[in-house]
């Protein structure tokens, strides 16, 4: 299973996403080309929608396999005693 990818994580993926294409497509930063014109030459989706239509077919995985199955379990367990103070972090389940 996977933790959370934080949205600091998902920006700089989406930068460095930006330089490869392009890189690829060989144009500057300069031209001042919209991101989304450059992604539809290649062909590709943007870095953050991967992540989630990933992130959705492994729920499927998970959701299609028997009950009694450890990775079906490790979803649906509670962590036991006290929480920690502050604002608690945000469960794989509630990214999904």
């Amino acid at each position: 299973m996977t933790c959370p990818v934080r949205k600091e994580n998902v920006v700089e993926l989406q930068r460095a996403e930006m330089r490869m294409v392009r890189w690829k497509c060989g144009v500057k930063l300069k031209d001042r080309l919209p991101s989304k014109e450059l992604r539809e030459r290649l062909g590709i989706d943007e870095i953050a929608l991967v992540l989630q239509q990933n992130r959705l077919r492994w729920y499927g995985h998970v959701q299609r396999k028997e009950d009694d199955d450890w990775v079906k379990k490790c979803i649906e367990y509670e962590a036991e005693g006290p929480r920690p103070t502050g604002r608690p972090k945000r469960t794989w389940r509630e990214v999904v």
